[in-house]
């Protein structure tokens, strides 16, 4: 891929997913007015670039793609609920903003996507989005809220992940 193709793979990945649930919301997504986002991804593409490093994933970056999910999962059930979504649409936009950048980088690439095959990144932050909506109407605080299902997410795909647990495919 030329460094044009991996700046786009990079945007893509970045922000179709808050993009998409924005849309569905009918809210504008964040990048149009505040273009500084591109910044951070051109940084890290460039970081990407001047370090030349071509090493299968690992378990640093599993662990910060990780953590990634659970933060766009939490703050995507969070911004639906407070756009006056109800709880079954936030749930599906939280994990929608945490997985439709990679899957859609994926589709790019013409690799089969991770979330489709293997692991448990959509279930992990379903269960989360989950817990998010259930414990929410409660009397904790949103932070503790976001906490909880942020840690249910790490907890479900590291698990996973370490026992090589996967949903059954179809035969």
């Amino acid at each position: 891929m030329d460094y044009g193709g991996i700046l786009l793979i990079a945007i893509v990945a970045s922000i179709t997913g808050g993009t998409l649930r924005n849309l569905f919301l009918e809210e504008r997504p964040i990048w149009l007015a505040q273009p500084w986002y591109f910044l951070a991804i051109l940084l890290a593409v460039l970081i990407t670039i001047g370090l030349r490093i071509t090493k299968p994933v690992g378990k640093v970056v599993l662990g910060l793609d990780t953590l990634g999910l659970a933060v766009a999962t939490v703050s995507g059930v969070q911004f639906a609920l407070d756009n006056a979504a109800p709880s079954y649409a936030a749930l599906i936009l939280g994990v929608l903003s945490a997985v439709a950048g990679g899957l859609l980088r994926d589709v790019l690439c013409q690799v089969e996507p991770v979330l489709l095959h293997r692991e448990t990144i959509g279930t992990a932050c379903a269960v989360g989005a989950l817990v998010y909506v259930l414990i929410e109407p409660t009397a904790l605080p949103n932070e503790i809220v976001a906490l909880i299902s942020g840690a249910v997410i790490i907890l479900v795909r590291t698990i996973s992940i370490a026992r090589g647990w996967n949903l059954p495919k179809v035969k």
